[in-house]
């Protein structure tokens, strides 16, 4: 089977986790230094990302992820190229994934000259985390084959990749990049070209709701992070936010969020609009068959038997899965 090239634009941890991921699902990864070093500054930055990349692996054969005997395999899928050799490898990649420093012009300037040397036909994809996609895409020749690819750290663990289209951004470079990422086991979402994507923007608010909670006495660090992990966290492995709403119902959120708004006096409670619209219009979740998602013809028993055994095995992964006393 031929497996598209891959190049990585930044030799940081994640042009490294990303050349994991790559070189796991087969494909060549080229890690591109763009910065000029001297011969011996490249052999020590050389050293460094591939020793860290076999540690990686090594640490996955541990898991029981790959065997010994295949992280030699792994590794001669992965090269640190210096910049001076950049064209060639820039040149041969299907898909280049920009990983410099967060700093605006140094984003500009990198994709601008990885554009040129690319060729028009790789598709360019920016790592950023805090960048629009739109405030950088002017500096790619050819912007409609570029978008933002938000990866979350580790990024060979994490499944997730949030895709972020520009306004220029042809969509059937999206459903490539999509295709691409399936093809090596993650999940892309796309989302609209805004601050924190998806999961930063929910996580900033959970994050700092718990700081806020041990500044306020609520409870020990260790207890809340003890309710997140057994309570927050087990049922949202299985349940997405918006499912869950509509699990349980929309009308407990909107009541709760009046009773949280009041009791705390803080308008950080308060329920968005479509919570009530929602309401208004009898979309109150999988008890009327429409909330956020659609549930007509929806086996709603088995619907619920499939999570149900979900979080069963959940249990049996914590190994608080126990048999009855009887």
């Amino acid at each position: 089977m031929t497996r598209d090239a891959i190049a990585c634009l930044g030799a940081g941890r994640m042009g490294r986790g990303i050349a994991v991921a790559f070189a796991y699902a087969g494909h060549d990864v080229a890690i591109v230094d763009f910065k000029p070093r001297d011969v011996d500054r490249f052999a020590a930055l050389e050293a460094e990302a591939l020793g860290e990349i076999r540690k990686t692996f090594a640490s996955l054969s541990r898991f029981g992820l790959l065997s010994a005997a295949d992280v030699e395999t792994l590794m001669a899928r992965v090269s640190v190229v210096p910049e001076s050799a950049a064209a060639a490898a820039l040149s041969s990649a299907a898909i280049v994934f920009e990983g410099v420093p967060e700093v605006l012009d140094l984003k500009r300037e990198a994709l601008a000259r990885a554009s040129q040397l690319a060729g028009p036909a790789a598709i360019i994809a920016s790592t950023t985390s805090t960048i629009l996609v739109d405030d950088i895409s002017s500096a790619v020749e050819h912007p409609e084959r570029f978008l933002n690819a938000h990866w979350l750290n580790p990024a060979y663990l994490v499944p997730l990749v949030e895709l972020s289209p520009g306004k220029a951004t042809d969509p059937a470079i999206t459903a490539r990049v999509i295709e691409l990422l399936e093809g090596i086991g993650k999940k892309p979402v796309v989302c609209a070209a805004t601050p924190g994507y998806i999961v930063p923007r929910i996580q900033a608010l959970a994050m700092n709701e718990a700081a806020r909670m041990v500044e306020e006495g609520v409870a020990s660090a260790a207890d809340i992070d003890k309710a997140i992990k057994y309570g927050f966290g087990f049922r949202f492995a299985v349940l997405g936010l918006l499912e869950f709403i509509d699990w349980g119902g929309g009308d407990i959120l909107h009541y709760a969020s009046q009773y949280l708004t009041g009791a705390l006096k803080n308008d950080r409670y308060v329920a968005p609009d479509i919570i009530g619209r929602n309401m208004a219009e009898g979309k109150i979740g999988l008890r009327s068959g429409e909330g956020f998602l659609d549930y007509a013809g929806l086996d709603v028993d088995a619907y619920r038997e499939q999570r149900l055994a979900a979080f069963v095995d959940l249990l049996k992964h914590f190994e608080l899965a126990k048999p009855p006393v009887l």
